[in-house]
């Protein structure tokens, strides 16, 4: 077999490229070129597949079927986890960007529905002042009853009144006493602050809410995801019950150490109050726990030996 010239072109492809892709009535199906209506439609697919940019998506509205002002069904995806999350990382933001200048600062808490007149009220509202006059800014929870005699206290002696309101369904209303206000959704987010910004809570008598206040500061202390503070209830009356059934219940049981009580000081006093808190502000901390409860069941001092991290005791000091 005799090598083809290399001039020679091959069968069927006579006439160069172009020939091979034409027959001799004109462009083969499907390979010449595309007519006009071919070129629209495969813009119209095209334009349709495009994915939109992240502009677009940002700034894109959607708009009712029927022209309206409002239009709540569009807000719908704010309701889901995902933004749920941005929202409770704003929250913090806000916050933290709020509070970001409170120097020394202490946390009151009590029930919402003491009126004025009432003791614990007109004792609150002294504490607020004599706190203020020490040089402490006061927050409390912003709403009514303590919060608000603490809140009016502190105003009253021209100190910092912060109020860290929370939404609820009923009941907290925002007092007028707080010259510095903000508003929380998530009481988790609300909390944080309390325990950043403040070195000491009295704790007033009050509901279920103050004591989830107490409890999670005593358990914060306790296991040392916080430094220690002190931690006063005012009223001794009050709160005897309670502390009998954790000596006589939980401590007996061996559900706490007796050292763990080191961290509550029960007072009727105003001024024991206010010397608790500046002498542990000012690094006399030995004092405060001289004042505890655990100093009366003769339990170790911080930082004494028996004190140590012990392993038995993985929830405790």
């Amino acid at each position: 077999m005799t090598r083809r010239d290399h001039n020679e072109r091959p069968p069927g492809r006579a006439g160069g490229r172009r020939a091979g892709r034409e027959g001799e009535d004109g462009p083969l199906p499907g390979v010449g070129r595309p007519d006009l209506e071919t070129l629209r439609e495969r813009h119209s697919r095209a334009r349709v597949a495009r994915q939109p940019t992240e502009d677009e998506e940002l700034l894109n509205h959607p708009n009712p079927e029927v022209p309206s002002p409002f239009a709540p069904e569009q807000a719908q995806f704010t309701h889901t986890d995902p933004w749920r999350v941005l929202r409770i990382q704003g929250e913090f933001v806000m916050g933290f960007n709020a509070l970001a200048e409170v120097g020394a600062a202490v946390a009151v808490f009590g029930s919402a529905r003491v009126a004025e007149g009432h003791p614990w009220y007109e004792s609150a509202r002294e504490l607020g002042r004599r706190l203020a006059e020490t040089g402490f800014a006061v927050i409390t929870g912003g709403g009514p009853g303590i919060m608000e005699a603490a809140n009016r206290g502190a105003a009253e002696g021209d100190g910092l009144s912060i109020g860290c309101n929370i939404e609820l369904p009923f009941e907290q209303a925002g007092n007028p006493y707080s010259n510095l206000s903000i508003n929380f959704r998530y009481f988790f987010v609300r909390k944080t602050m309390f325990v950043k910004y403040t070195e000491g809570f009295v704790i007033f008598p009050g509901g279920f809410g103050t004591l989830d206040e107490l409890f999670e500061a005593l358990t914060l202390v306790q296991t040392r995801k916080i430094s220690r503070f002190p931690i006063v209830l005012y009223g001794s009356e009050y709160w005897r019950g309670m502390v009998d059934w954790i000596e006589k219940t939980m401590l007996v049981e061996g559900l706490i150490s007796p050292e763990d009580l080191n961290l509550l000081v029960i007072t009727d006093s105003i001024d024991e109050i206010c010397q608790t808190l500046v002498d542990c502000y000012n690094n006399h901390c030995w004092d405060t726990w001289k004042r505890s409860e655990g100093a009366k069941l003769d339990a170790d001092p911080p930082g004494a030996p028996g004190t140590a991290p012990d392993p038995r005791k993985s929830d405790a000091e």
